[in-house]
């Protein structure tokens, strides 16, 4: 069985993701937890022996280190034979998807959430513009999700598990109340939830959770 450890931090949607793919596939797995709010991340001795890129999550795999969570994702997908495509088509929904996700939504949520949540001075027209980006990709899913049970069709495969992370934090963080705002998209995180082994962000990702606003 391979040996897993998880540079991450509880805040982290793209940590989340890749614990939640190992845990939902049955894969123990130990956590690193990163100061990343403190900038252990961006120092140089960080980054030449982590990642090059000042990024977390990273997965360490029987020592090998994965880095950009929609590849490891798919690695995970293919290793363990969970979640991954059947056919050369469903391959190129989730793949479409996944891409999706990190350009549209996740892209601009994570950094609306950051902003909302843990900066202590956010500018008003900054918040705008990503608020609308966020609304804008959260209306093409639940169009989507009016139609579809999930992602790529009628299972959950990695594109859910990427697309689904950073909509679990509380409204409070996020600023959705998404049960009133997009129903379909709730109703879909729920088929999500009701996965053997789920469990929320906080409750899955250990670690110190960030006290203080930049």
């Amino acid at each position: 069985m391979p040996q897993y450890r998880l540079h991450c931090f509880p805040e982290s949607g793209n940590s989340y993701k890749l614990g939640l793919m190992l845990t939902l596939c049955g894969q123990s797995w130990e956590p690193v937890w990163t100061d990343f709010f403190g900038g252990q991340t961006r120092s140089p001795e960080w980054r030449a022996s982590v990642n090059e890129m000042g990024e977390i999550p990273v997965l360490e795999e029987d020592g090998t280190r994965l880095t950009q969570t929609g590849a490891a994702l798919l690695r995970l997908a293919e290793r363990h034979g969970r979640f991954q495509g059947e056919t050369d088509a469903e391959r190129y929904e989730i793949l479409r998807w996944l891409l999706w996700d990190n350009h549209k939504l996740t892209s601009y949520l994570a950094t609306y959430r950051f902003l909302r949540a843990f900066s202590a001075t956010p500018s008003a027209d900054v918040l705008a513009f990503f608020r609308g980006r966020v609304d804008g990709a959260l209306a093409v899913a639940e169009r989507h999700f009016e139609q579809m049970p999930f992602a790529a069709g009628d299972r959950p495969t990695v594109a859910d598990l990427s697309m689904c992370a950073y909509l679990y934090y509380p409204a409070e963080e996020t600023g959705y109340d998404l049960p009133e705002s997009h129903p379909a998209v709730a109703a879909w995180l729920g088929r999500i939830a009701g996965l053997p082994g789920w469990q929320a962000p906080y409750d899955l990702i250990p670690g110190p959770r960030f006290a203080q606003k930049l």
